[in-house]
């Protein structure tokens, strides 16, 4: 959920679950280094993929920031406890359009409710959707130690005390689960090279289509806006990024780690934080900022990198229940009662 709390009032985008995007990651397959592996994870409360909603891979394969190959899921309602999902491909401009479109490759396959995943296999690529273990690890009520997020701050005022560490050593998130949706394809479709990947929901509402949230980098939209900037920014594309947030972003990092406007810039562009896509050279190992594995503590990297190395580390592990097959994620927890 590196990417929760992207709605106001840290809530979810128009206080619908089923519309947030929790988590991005691409890496290399473990069982061939020749397949790479994007999930983009969705639903925090597992019990569905919104019926008018679209939930789409955008991945830019020659530095431009305009997507060249775009995966967009679509799904039918939930009915009896089944639901099933529909895939588009695109390519090259007609992957722009922010409509499902390009060739159905997938039609109605089953969307996963169980411990046993659905793999549907088409024209060289594997998809999965459904619920699954959550993976992401994170110490909620540290978080909360850590920020003022009275009125509209939400996660941009951290508070650190000296010498007083603000984590609580329990990962919040070892009986979560979400919303997967799972594709590995051929590494040697993306051109060869670093290439840029984003999420993107966006809902169908009174004759129009909505962007309401995306994910790029972990805990970048979570940490840098605040209720007077969420709207826009999920709204926004990458490809302006830089042009409308840049300043923002110089702004907030001068409050949070008492950065110069240079220091700032260098650090911005050091990690590649804007534009706000997850770059993936697939020729080095997956590890963020290259890519993201399951094992990366990107809290304590965004933390670290907002304060300029002043916050401590959490002290958590990442979880043991992740798969080396695919899909990669773990099979849900059984819901309490």
């Amino acid at each position: 959920m590196s990417n929760h709390f992207t709605g106001l009032s840290l809530g979810p985008p128009l206080g619908d679950q089923r519309l947030d995007l929790c988590d991005l990651y691409a890496f290399q397959s473990p069982a061939d280094p020749g397949r790479t592996a994007i999930i983009l994870n969705a639903n925090p409360s597992a019990d569905g993929f919104h019926p008018d909603a679209i939930y789409r891979v955008n991945i830019d394969t020659d530095g431009d920031l305009l997507t060249d190959i775009a995966f967009s899921y679509v799904f039918s309602p939930v009915k009896d406890g089944r639901q099933t999902a529909s895939v588009y491909l695109a390519k090259g401009a007609e992957a722009r359009s922010p409509e499902p479109v390009g060739t159905k490759i997938v039609s109605d396959a089953e969307v996963s409710f169980g411990a046993r995943p659905n793999i549907v296999e088409a024209g060289g690529y594997s998809f999965f959707w459904g619920t699954r273990s959550d993976a992401f690890f994170f110490d909620f009520d540290g978080i909360k130690n850590l920020f003022d997020t009275r009125g509209k701050r939400n996660f941009t005022e951290p508070h650190l005390t000296p010498g007083k560490s603000p984590w609580t050593g329990v990962d919040s998130n070892t009986e979560a689960n979400v919303f997967s949706t799972a594709v590995e394809l051929p590494t040697s479709e993306l051109g060869g090279k670093t290439i840029r990947i984003w999420g993107r929901c966006s809902l169908r509402q009174d004759g129009k289509l909505l962007h309401v949230d995306r994910a790029g980098h972990p805990s970048v939209s979570s940490f840098f806006n605040t209720d007077d900037t969420k709207e826009e920014y999920n709204a926004s594309e990458p490809v302006n990024d830089r042009e409308r947030w840049l300043e923002m972003f110089i702004h907030l990092m001068g409050h949070t780690g008492d950065y110069t406007r240079e220091e700032a810039i260098a650090a911005i562009d050091a990690h590649g934080i804007l534009p706000d896509v997850l770059s993936f050279d697939p020729t080095r190992p997956a590890k963020y900022p290259n890519g993201r594995v399951f094992t990366d503590d990107v809290i304590d990297f965004r933390l670290a990198f907002l304060t300029k190395g002043a916050c401590p580390p959490d002290g958590l592990s990442p979880h043991t229940d992740t798969l080396k097959v695919f899909p990669y994620l773990g099979p849900p927890h059984e819901k309490k009662n």
